[in-house]
């Protein structure tokens, strides 16, 4: 075959190949889109993701449903996502159960946290908090410490879930104080949240956002946080590090990501959507007023905090000795 006819053989392969994803993307987004969070309602993934999906949606010019599949330890979520096909209808809120600590605890992960997705938007992240109920009758994390060494059997203390932030701050916190604990997963934070204002469970370790209404109704009391400073919707609560655990600084962070194979052209739309979302006024107050900590960070910035984190986060989840 002659160079120039082989030439345009191959310029006219290339155009038919790459036709139809330009076309796509052009007309994208032409159905609705489902954010997938990995818990059940009630977590801060789900906090952010029912905020932001309506205003979304006028950005984008379609419905934005908010399709919660919790279970597997934060990991079928975060599969369907994965194997999804990668046209932008279907993304994720990321967050640190699927992304930093579930595949610790595999022996063979279903998922690469970095390989299997484009990380898009990173939201913000939030402490964790360890909260009991009034009837325990403490009142500062010395007093919890001392009652916690007075029990004969392990302290009961729930979370959202197996392979949750909580459940890793709790097993981390018993072996370092010296207590003996038992934690009690639940499926979801929501659930677990009911409980502890009903008061048959006493001790949790949760989101700090949801918690911060019902100390102010004295339904709970908030003895340490887990971030690495002080957060200033509850600038009295001292961190875990300041009462000696340095190393117990852990928050939860919360971002936007979708399948890794997502067109370029789609992701960049996606991509400015989300900032212009968390550019509102209204949006941002809404999510610092509960506690979160926002922060603006490039794609490229969050795939690098994903890959750093969850090399950082391995060891620690081993050593905690948590199981799925």
């Amino acid at each position: 075959m002659p160079i120039r006819r082989h030439f345009l053989v191959t310029i006219s392969s290339l155009a038919a190949a790459i036709a139809p994803v330009i076309s796509r993307s052009q007309t994208w987004p032409s159905q609705p889109l489902r954010l997938v969070v990995t818990f059940p309602p009630g977590g801060a993934s789900d906090i952010v993701a029912r905020l932001i999906a309506p205003a979304l949606a006028e950005k984008l010019g379609q419905s934005v449903v908010v399709d919660n599949r919790p279970g597997g330890a934060s990991t079928i979520g975060a599969v369907h996502v994965a194997n999804a096909e990668p046209n932008g209808y279907t993304l994720l809120m990321s967050n640190s159960a699927p992304m930093l600590i579930a595949p610790a605890l595999m022996d063979k992960p279903l998922y690469d946290p970095v390989k299997s997705f484009r990380h898009l938007s990173y939201v913000g992240d939030v402490p964790t908090v360890l909260a009991v109920h009034p009837s325990l009758g403490v009142n500062d994390f010395a007093g919890f410490i001392a009652w916690a060494k007075s029990q004969k059997d392990p302290v009961p203390y729930g979370s959202g879930g197996a392979a949750s932030i909580g459940h890793i701050v709790g097993e981390l916190l018993g072996q370092q104080a010296g207590l003996k604990v038992l934690h009690v997963p639940y499926r979801g934070a929501g659930p677990m949240r009911t409980d502890l204002l009903g008061g048959q469970l006493k001790v949790a370790v949760d989101a700090l956002p949801q918690n911060l209404q019902f100390r102010k109704t004295g339904q709970l009391r908030l003895l340490a946080i887990t971030s690495a400073k002080r957060v200033v919707q509850a600038n009295d609560i001292p961190t875990l590090a300041e009462l000696g655990y340095p190393s117990l600084v852990a928050e939860n962070f919360v971002g936007l990501s979708a399948p890794a194979a997502v067109p370029p052209a789609v992701a960049q739309m996606l991509i400015k959507a989300v900032n212009d979302v968390m550019a509102m006024p209204d949006i941002r107050s809404k999510l610092l007023a509960q506690g979160f900590e926002l922060e603006n960070r490039s794609p490229e910035m969050f795939t690098a905090f994903i890959k750093e984190q969850a090399a950082l986060w391995a060891p620690v989840v081993k050593a905690s000795g948590a199981t799925l």
